[in-house]
């Protein structure tokens, strides 16, 4: 843990009495057998590489905002989220309570699908580099003429591969998705991504938020159940743009880590590890847009 101007900044956890199961890009698991404590710390990846200085209130704004929106769509899949309230935890938790305490969620262990479920409304980030290539994005073919950060006429599914740390994310095509989990699990999935975007952009609007776009993922449960797992339509998962300042044809503003992917661009970072230090600036401007994504999204402040 640091701390910078008195608020605590959580990189890394180090739990001696809880079994630690995986370090990811953001998240420490820990193994409670049929059951995981997932903790969002601080850390901010981009590029698929991890930062050296965390983001202040991060992680909280995460667990927050993940609660809010997996409420929201249980009626359209189940979700893993067993409970966010840290009395809730196993009693070894306990010593750990300041720690854990909202940035925390106690799930049902799942066998993660190898795929992430990425749904696109708008025109930005890499499936604008296809289109201009293709004029389709992950084999979905799109209208001429479209320009960055233009509307797609219908929302489309463009799944992409799970790598490791350091290792970019690859999209694929629906057909590869299909050799990968089967056909009447990739249609599920499909369906699933498709409708929950489609109500998260409906209520977002109704906040002044556009959502661009979101990448979530799913798992299977010990009876093939499709849970609903990790994050949901958060800052790091999703766009996130002002709708009074949207205008086509260059990039947006946005409530999301984009503002970190702009300095990295702007330093010209070759996308590899290690990350350079952020600077103060760019850290507290971060934490700021994500701050405000959950308050105007789901109204909680942690302030």
């Amino acid at each position: 843990m640091s701390t910078l101007y008195q608020v605590p900044v959580i990189t890394q956890t180090d739990f001696r009495d809880l079994k630690l199961l995986h370090r990811g890009k953001v998240r420490d698991l820990y193994d409670f057998g049929d059951a995981l404590l997932m903790v969002a710390t601080d850390r901010i990846s981009a590029y698929d590489v991890i930062m050296p200085n965390g983001i202040p209130f991060k992680g909280k704004v995460l667990t927050q905002i993940s609660e809010f929106w997996f409420e929201m769509m249980q009626d359209i899949v189940p979700n893993h989220l067993i409970s966010t309230i840290i009395y809730d935890f196993p009693s070894s938790c306990k010593p750990y309570w300041r720690d854990l305490e909202d940035r925390s969620m106690y799930v049902k262990k799942t066998k993660p699908l190898p795929v992430e479920c990425v749904v696109r409304g708008y025109l930005s980030g890499s499936g604008w580099i296809e289109y201009q290539k293709s004029q389709s994005v992950c084999g979905v073919p799109l209208p001429a003429g479209l320009v960055e950060s233009d509307k797609i006429p219908e929302p489309i599914f463009t799944p992409a591969t799970k790598e490791e740390v350091g290792t970019h994310d690859e999209n694929i095509s629906f057909d590869r998705m299909v050799k990968i989990i089967g056909a009447e699990r990739a249609e599920l999935v499909r369906s699933c991504s498709l409708a929950i975007y489609r109500r998260a952009a409906e209520y977002a609007e109704t906040k002044g938020i556009i959502l661009a776009d979101t990448k979530m993922e799913f798992g299977v449960d010990e009876h093939g159940n499709l849970l609903l797992i990790d994050e949901l339509l958060t800052p790091d998962s999703s766009r996130f743009w002002p709708k009074d300042r949207y205008e086509p044809g260059r990039p947006q503003e946005s409530f999301d880590k984009q503002y970190v992917r702009d300095y990295l661009n702007s330093i010209n970072f070759n996308r590899t590890p290690p990350g350079p230090r952020l600077p103060e600036e760019i850290v507290f401007k971060t934490s700021a847009l994500y701050l405000e994504a959950l308050k105007r999204l789901s109204g909680k402040t942690l302030m």
